[in-house]
């Protein structure tokens, strides 16, 4: 069996890409486990930006210490270094708001017709792009599990949540029985789900936490969860049962919420119409 390197302590790698590198470096050369957890790692990297230590372990069948261990051995002092590597990957692209006014400035901002215009194009990008890239045999799945459901639960935090109360509104309207998750006023609501009902999270990237904690509660509970995101969602798919995309265009790398409200509300009627039937 071959032997763990010893080494001089390394330095963290400071990107995906040298973090990459470093796995193919120590493959062939560790014990059992630890090749478990390289193998494991490198075919999912997607997942360690949303999943515990306890979870990526379990998935690569090792304990969580054979995992923390390994995390030391790519020069991390522990799994939750390594996993902020890739929660801050995930939001290179996606400045902050200062950050984006000042990007405007040199353009129309100080136009209000002329910013109008452009968000009103980014809009129409966002349904046109949602009619061309549907997948109509996820939607009616989606649709299939809800519409079963007791009581729809309901989880929207920060940038989602404008979708997430509009579809606990919608549902009102309808007479179909949900409840809203939003951490208002610090309460959680995660103990009202109960067998029969499910879950309908929504969630962008870098995902919330909060909305993470309540799909995993709800998973936990053995309810179906459907999660609506923007692509590619790789991260969300051990999340969920279903995950729907809805790729939102940009202007001045401002998102509109156009076509995911668009997409909530067609969800939203297809499971009154399929409870109905």
């Amino acid at each position: 069996m071959p032997s763990s390197p010893v080494a001089d302590p390394l330095q963290p790698p400071q990107t995906v890409e040298a973090f990459r590198t470093r796995l193919a470096e120590l493959s062939g050369h560790l014990p059992r486990r630890l090749q478990q957890c390289a193998d494991h790692l490198a075919a999912h990297q997607d997942s360690v930006a949303v999943s515990t230590v306890a979870e990526v372990a379990a998935r690569a069948e090792v304990p969580p210490s054979a995992m923390m261990r390994f995390c030391q051995i790519l020069g991390f002092s522990g799994y939750s270094e390594m996993q902020r590597l890739f929660r801050n990957a995930m939001t290179l692209g996606l400045p902050d708001y200062a950050t984006r006014l000042a990007n405007l400035k040199s353009g129309p901002a100080d136009r209000p017709a002329a910013l109008l215009a452009e968000f009103v194009e980014a809009g129409r990008l966002s349904l046109e792009r949602l009619t061309r890239d549907l997948d109509e045999d996820l939607l009616n799945q989606a649709v299939e599990v809800l519409s079963s459901a007791a009581v729809i639960h309901l989880a929207g935090y920060r940038r989602a949540l404008p979708v997430a109360a509009y579809l606990a509104y919608v549902f009102e309207q309808l007479a179909i029985p949900a409840m809203l998750h939003d951490g208002i006023g610090g309460l959680d609501q995660r103990n009202a789900m109960r067998a029969g009902d499910a879950l309908l999270a929504v969630t962008f990237a870098p995902y919330s936490s909060e909305t993470l904690s309540v799909a995993a509660a709800g998973r936990a509970r053995g309810l179906p969860v459907v999660i609506l995101s923007d692509p590619p969602a790789t991260p969300l798919l051990p999340q969920a049962d279903l995950v729907l995309t809805v790729a939102e265009a940009d202007f001045g790398a401002f998102r509109s919420l156009s076509a995911t409200t668009a997409f909530a509300l067609s969800l939203a009627v297809a499971i009154a119409a399929r409870r109905k039937g």
